[in-house]
């Protein structure tokens, strides 16, 4: 394609590309489906690209005489290299959708059936995400999700068929829909039984099935309000933990983080995580992990269990606690740095044993802490540093393993 030059009115506004599948919105302007729907329902545009102009609506209509014409001149050009790009299939639209879940729900043996057809639908396109939500789809996989059950489907994979159960299959097609923020708070995240059907699945089900629980739950709570936050069960925290530390995938890893940072400063969730190993967890991940965001969250969630003497407990029992924390001051980001330096900030207030003070001393804790005050760092954390070292500088001032470059900057008591 790139011998023959494509005329312009054949290229999508958006990608450039020649369409495919050619569709008109209400401003008249003509784009590919595939990109004017990623426009619209996955990064949640409300305007026409090109004209900027306001769409009251999201009705695509299909150009057929545009496509025809892109046909054909597919077919006049066959001998550069281009290929006809095929007829798109018809859409289903919300009506065949309801009827297929009726029958479903009438008839317990059409639900294999209906999750391989919703499958397919999913799979099609930002569209028909959208119109399986609005046609009741969600209510129908939850209601799968809930029943746990265990029947057998074939489903086709990048690897050829395989044999799932029925439940993890409507996870999978939940997961992929994407479901909006308006439909989660209105018909999931007040359903206890849904969530704790999840956590079930954390607990038994295979990789990837724990995976998309536990991304679920994430969207779920983001939208919960502060009583389903606090009423978190230990079990799920045990659960989420123990998906961060198999590290299933680095987006359920990422997804455990972030639920974890949501639901932590709510009630006794911070005690429930450290007593689900969060601690220890979180620790060894700084120690493994390369990953700037992974850095990030593991730090802020663990600035927020140290606010409880259980996790900073924790924190001290684990070997390489203090070190690691202090390394990864000005190693990964201001937001980490920031983060690093509260968490000791935390330990050396309300923690600091002369054994404490000592390892503080012995892995470097005091000699980053003088670094901090000679570097770019906001002001808040150079603040919190030598609030720190005035705070100790009787155990720490003048001390033989502090390098002298970095002495001189020990704040004055």
């Amino acid at each position: 394609m790139d011998e023959i030059e494509i005329p312009p009115h054949f290229l999508c506004p958006i990608s450039l590309q020649l369409m495919r599948d050619p569709v008109t919105i209400s401003t008249g302007i003509t784009y590919d489906r595939d990109s004017i729907e990623k426009w619209l329902f996955s990064r949640k545009n409300n305007t026409c690209p090109v004209s900027k102009q306001v769409l009251h609506d999201s009705d695509l209509t299909p150009n057929h005489t545009l496509r025809r014409l892109i046909q054909a001149w597919c077919t006049l050009n066959a001998s550069h290299g281009i290929e006809r790009i095929p007829t798109p299939k018809p859409l289903v639209d919300k009506t065949q959708i309801s009827k297929l879940l009726k029958e479903a729900k009438k008839f317990p043996e059409m639900q294999l059936k209906c999750l391989r057809r919703l499958r397919s639908i999913t799979l099609e396109g930002e569209r028909n995400r959208s119109c399986l939500e609005a046609a009741g789809a969600v209510q129908f996989l939850v209601s799968m999700i809930k029943s746990y059950d265990s029947t057998l489907l074939e489903v086709e994979s990048k690897e050829g068929s395989e044999l799932v159960k029925a439940s993890d299959e409507a996870l999978s097609i939940l997961y992929h829909i994407k479901v909006s923020q308006s439909c989660l708070k209105s018909t999931i995240s007040n359903d206890q039984e849904f969530a704790a059907s999840l956590v079930q699945v954390m607990k038994n089900g295979n990789y990837q099935s724990r995976a998309y629980a536990t991304m679920l739950l994430k969207d779920v709570f983001e939208v919960a309000d502060p009583i389903q936050l606090m009423s978190a069960t230990p079990e799920f925290f045990a659960e989420t933990v123990r998906t961060l530390r198999d590290q299933i995938s680095q987006q359920a890893s990422k997804a455990s983080l972030k639920l974890l940072v949501e639901l932590c400063p709510w009630g006794r969730n911070r005690i429930k995580a450290v007593e689900g190993g969060a601690v220890f967890v979180l620790i060894e991940l700084l120690l493994e992990t390369s990953e700037k965001r992974a850095f990030e969250l593991a730090l802020i969630l663990l600035d927020q269990l140290c606010a409880c003497a259980e996790g900073r407990a924790e924190l001290l029992k684990h070997g390489a606690g203090l070190a690691i924390v202090s390394k990864k001051i000005f190693r990964v980001s201001h937001v980490a740095s920031d983060r690093a330096v509260r968490i000791l900030s935390s330990i050396c207030r309300f923690s600091a044993t002369s054994r404490v003070l000592q390892e503080m001393l012995q892995v470097g804790v005091v000699s980053k802490l003088c670094l901090v005050l000679q570097l770019d760092s906001s002001y808040k954390t150079k603040e919190k540093a030598r609030e720190i070292l005035k705070l100790h500088s009787r155990v720490w001032r003048n001390p033989s393993c502090i390098p002298s470059h970095l002495f001189s900057s020990y704040p004055s008591s």
